[in-house]
Order: C-alpha cells, then sequence, then structure tokens
C-alpha cells in the first residue's frame, strides 16, 4: 500500500511502535522528517528515503517549517488503510486529543486493532490484554469505522 501524507503542522505524529510483520518505507517529497529507529535518530529532506523493517521500534515527527508530504509504503499492507481511514474520521469529528489519540478509549481501542503493531512498551501481551479488550468492547457496543 502506498499512501501520501499531508502533514500542516510541526510536531511528533506517533508514539514509539513496532510492527511484527510488517516493512515500512518513507520518502520525504517536502519538508523535513525526523525519524528514531531502534534508538537511532535520522531527519530526512526531500528527495530523501528510509526502511523500517519488521520489529524495528520507530516513531516520526514533522521538523520542518513547511508543511510535511511523504510517500508511505507498507508491505504487507495488513488493516492500516483501515486504520488511516477511521484516524481520519475521528480527527474530522473533533474526536481526538492534540496529540492524535482519541478521547473514548473505545475508539483507541479500535485504532491500535487495526495498527498490526504494538507501541514499545507496555508489554505486547499487556497491550493484548488492555487495548484488545477496548477493541472487544467497542465491537459489542457497535463501533464501527
Amino acid at each position: 500500500m502506498r499512501i501520501e501524507h499531508q502533514v500542516p503542522r510541526q510536531g511528533v505524529m506517533n508514539a514509539p511502535h513496532w510492527h511484527p510483520v510488517l516493512t515500512e518505507s518513507f520518502e520525504v517529497k517536502q519538508g523535513l522528517m525526523q525519524f528514531h529507529v531502534d534508538g537511532v535518530e535520522n531527519v530526512l529532506g526531500s528527495g530523501e528515503r528510509i526502511t523500517i523493517y519488521p520489529k524495528q521500534v520507530h516513531h516520526f515527527s514533522n521538523v520542518g517549517e513547511v508543511p510535511l508530504i511523504g510517500v508511505h509504503e507498507i508491505r504487507p499492507p495488513g488493516l492500516h488503510w483501515e486504520m488511516f481511514a477511521l484516524h481520519h474520521k475521528l480527527e474530522c469529528e473533533g474526536k481526538l486529543n492534540p496529540s492524535g489519540v482519541p478521547y473514548n478509549p473505545l475508539w483507541l481501542g479500535v485504532i491500535w486493532k487495526y495498527g498490526d503493531g504494538y507501541l514499545a512498551s507496555p508489554p505486547a501481551v499487556v497491550q493484548k490484554v488492555v487495548l484488545g479488550g477496548l477493541a472487544h468492547l467497542a465491537k459489542v457496543f457497535g463501533y464501527r469505522i
């Protein structure tokens, strides 16, 4: 899956996380994008590219003075399209805090389910129980993308 992100604001775009099977590549088209991958920082500008492999802990930020435009490839795509669609929907409805996290914990569970990965902490087993439990409750209560 290839998706173009347009990020108008500076700041952190996600929390440190990792994916068991996904490989992600990013190419910056405009602006500056800061990556932390397994503790190593890289700042990429226009035309530069980075690949993140399964199990590498990573997170990224928009650090440029202009809006960031980047192409994001995800292989295999897993459920990421659904995650991005839900995140966009919640943002348009004003249901995310300034850090991009849903105010409602049930929506947080659904986003986690579609993210195909784990936060850097707490341990994956804890996330499966807590966030997976929230995703299950959300399904019971009819939460849908």
